[in-house]
């Protein structure tokens, strides 16, 4: 790895914007491509912030702080990723679910996900069953990722996976759910296809998905 993909490392991990910002403009200037640039220098780093949180070294703020410098640096290099005609790892289409209006754990499930490579588009909170099947008709969503807060609002993922069957779409799409009140056993009951009980689990489990 050259020195100003391995200062793009250490500047998401640090969660230092300014630095992975400015080192991802160096990049290009020196002909990096975009999709070496995006491999070694983000998606390699999201993958170490993962690890480090899974350890006990990070914890949700830390992840945050280094999905959001991940962010900043990726809005400069989407442009010339598109330009390049670089594929997504899959689009996802992610949201809290009906009633209720909890998105930060959502919000960072799709930084870490856009991190891994994931194209996401985030259909922010209180999202309806036909929003989702919208997300799969006209925007060729792959994976629905739902999030629920609320014990209450748990029953409106099961909704969605009863549209997506009755709309013959369950079958095209892979469904992940995840929120505080869920559990493996839940997601299983209402016939997800998995669920992670964080962000960066969720990362692993969307790539277990991909490969099936």
């Amino acid at each position: 790895m050259t020195d100003v993909l391995q200062e793009i490392f250490k500047g998401i991990i640090d969660g230092d914007t300014p630095l992975t910002v400015s080192k991802v403009e160096e990049a290009l200037k020196q002909g990096i491509d975009a999709e070496t640039i995006l491999n070694q220098g983000m998606v390699a780093s999201m993958a170490e912030v993962g690890k480090l949180f899974e350890a006990g070294e990070f914890f949700v703020p830390e992840m945050m702080v280094s999905a959001r410098a991940m962010q900043n640096g990726l809005n400069l290099l989407k442009p010339h990723l598109v330009k390049a005609n670089v594929k997504s790892a899959g689009k996802v289409a992610a949201g809290t679910v009906q009633g209720d209006l909890h998105d930060i754990g959502k919000n960072l499930v799709c930084l870490m996900l856009e991190g891994a490579g994931f194209e996401i588009i985030d259909l922010g909170v209180n999202v309806t069953p036909q929003q989702f099947i919208d997300a799969i008709r006209t925007k060729g969503a792959e994976f629905i990722v739902m999030s629920a807060l609320l014990t209450t609002t748990m029953t409106s993922m099961q909704d969605t996976i009863t549209a997506l069957k009755e709309s013959g779409l369950r079958d095209k799409v892979r469904v992940m759910v995840g929120g505080a009140p869920v559990t493996e056993q839940y997601a299983a009951q209402i016939g997800a296809d998995g669920y992670a009980p964080d962000a960066s689990r969720a990362v692993t489990l969307a790539k277990r998905l991909m490969e099936i």
